[in-house]
C-alpha cells in the first residue's frame, strides 16, 4: 500500500505539473539582474519583500556598488539606506556585504555555482542558492520553497511536511529534475492569480479534481488557455 500510494502521488504532481506548464508556459525569475551576483543580492532583498519591490531598490542599489569588491567596501549605513524599503534591512545589508567579503576571500571573487559554497556565505540559505544556481548557472539543485510554494504544495497534499528543507526534498522526489525550479515559480503565479492565501478560487482553478483541498466540485476538464502572471 505505502509503495501503491507514493506511485498515486508521483503520478498526480506530473499531472499537476503539466497543467501549470500549459498554464504558464513562460517562467522566468521576476527579479531583475545582470550576473549571479546581482541575483543573489536581489533574492536575498526579496525575503519577506515582494519582488515589485526589489526591483525597484535594485538599480540605484547596483549603480552605486557595481561589482563584489564595491560591495564588500561598503559604508554600512549607506548600504542600509538603499536597501531600507525591503524591511529586515540592518540585517540584510550586514549579510551581503559579509557574504561579499567571503567571495573575494574564499572564491576569488566569483559568486560559487556550487549549493555546498553557497549556503555557507551570511544570509544565503538553500532557497537562495537554490534560485542562485537555477537562474544564475542553470544548474537545478533543488526546489525553492517560499511561502506560495509552501503553502500550496501542502494543499495540493504532495506533502505532510511543514519544514522547507523536507518540502523541498519531497518534491525532489516527485519531481523532473529539469522542472524543479520552475515548478516553483509556476506555483507563485498560481497563487497570485487563483490560490490565493486569502481567498483561494477553487470554483475556476483547473487543478480543482487534483487537489484535495479543494472547496468546489473539480471543473470539467483543464483549459488550454495560458493565463498572464
Amino acid at each position: 500500500m505505502p509503495n501503491q500510494r507514493r506511485a498515486s502521488t508521483k503520478q498526480r504532481a506530473i499531472e499537476i505539473l503539466m497543467r501549470l506548464k500549459r498554464l504558464y508556459p513562460e517562467a522566468p525569475c521576476s527579479l531583475d539582474f545582470d550576473n549571479p551576483l546581482q541575483l543573489m543580492i536581489a533574492t536575498m532583498l526579496a525575503a519577506q519583500c515582494t519582488d515589485e519591490r526589489v526591483n525597484l531598490v535594485t538599480p540605484a542599489l547596483f549603480a552605486a556598488y557595481p561589482d563584489v569588491y564595491a560591495f564588500a567596501q561598503a559604508d554600512l549605513e549607506d548600504l542600509e539606506r538603499l536597501v531600507k524599503s525591503t524591511g529586515f534591512y540592518r540585517n540584510k545589508a550586514k549579510n551581503i556585504r559579509a557574504a561579499c567579503q567571503k567571495i573575494i576571500t574564499e572564491f576569488n571573487g566569483e559568486v560559487p555555482a556550487r549549493m555546498d559554497d553557497l549556503i555557507t556565505l551570511p544570509g544565503v540559505a538553500r532557497k537562495t542558492a537554490n534560485v542562485v544556481l537555477a537562474h544564475g548557472f542553470g544548474i537545478n539543485a533543488g526546489v525553492t520553497v517560499d511561502t506560495h510554494v509552501k503553502r500550496i504544495t501542502k494543499l495540493l497534499g504532495l506533502t505532510q511536511n511543514t519544514d522547507p528543507v523536507k518540502i523541498e526534498r519531497d518534491l525532489m522526489k516527485l519531481l523532473p529534475q529539469p522542472d524543479w525550479e520552475n515548478w516553483s515559480i509556476r506555483l507563485v503565479y498560481h497563487g497570485r492569480a487563483v490560490c490565493n492565501a486569502r481567498n483561494p478560487n477553487c470554483a475556476i482553478c483547473e487543478l480543482a479534481d487534483l487537489c484535495p483541498s479543494a472547496k468546489a466540485a473539480p471543473i470539467a476538464s483543464p483549459a488550454t488557455t495560458a493565463i498572464t502572471p
